[in-house]
């Protein structure tokens, strides 16, 4: 689920913290930059590991800051295909459900991903198992939200968001898509024995 990441960057260090070890600004500013966004075709980064290599600074005409190239390994998240996880049940829409890690939100199941049959109520919107209790009889197994559930990963998606130009006075944005777009997804599944909401399983 978490994996170690070797990434190379320009670090712009100002001119008020020159009185902090160089290290421990560097580090500052590594985490300040990336902990907690998503690098491109990289995963989730969550926190700095180490400096690998620091090379020289330069600081450049009508700027007080140095400016220093660094490789460094940090702490990403990237779960591997297949890899099952557990986490909680954010909602529920008729795209799917959709899952929490608690630091990670933007995981969903696809209705044709869930268990078989499934359908989507819209009264409770929740999805439901129609469980055959094997004597003819179907069970409906609610899949309500703050629920513990175990998924499989099998799709992941990277998406570049370009920054949008600031609207002028009067105006208003064509489109507000960059807001509601994830950098990164993960699809998961629950259409196999043993996935699905924990509580399905305790007494099996």
């Amino acid at each position: 689920m978490f994996v170690l990441t070797e990434l190379k960057d320009v670090v712009k260090i100002p001119p008020w913290k020159f009185k902090r070890k160089f290290n421990d600004a560097i580090a500052d500013e590594l985490n300040r930059k990336l902990a907690n966004k998503v690098y491109l075709n990289v995963g989730l980064c969550i926190a700095l590991h180490d400096i690998l290599k620091i090379e020289e600074s330069f600081i450049f005409p009508g700027d007080g800051s140095s400016h220093t190239k660094v490789s460094f390994r940090f702490i990403v998240f990237r779960p591997f295909m297949e890899e099952i996880l557990i986490g909680k049940i954010r909602s529920c829409s008729p795209d799917g459900v959709h899952v929490t890690l608690g630091f990670f939100e933007d995981i969903i199941i696809p209705p044709h991903k869930l268990q078989y049959p499934s359908r989507f109520d819209e009264t409770e919107q929740a999805w439901v198992w129609e469980y055959d209790t094997g004597d003819g009889q179907r069970h409906d197994l609610f899949m309500d939200a703050n629920e513990i559930i175990r998924f499989r990963v099998v799709k992941e998606e990277f998406v570049e968001i370009l920054p949008s130009a600031p609207t002028g006075a009067g105006e208003t944005p064509e489109t507000s898509e960059n807001k509601t777009i994830s950098p990164y997804t993960l699809g998961a599944a629950i259409d196999e024995a043993g996935l699905g909401l924990i509580s399905w399983w305790e007494n099996s």
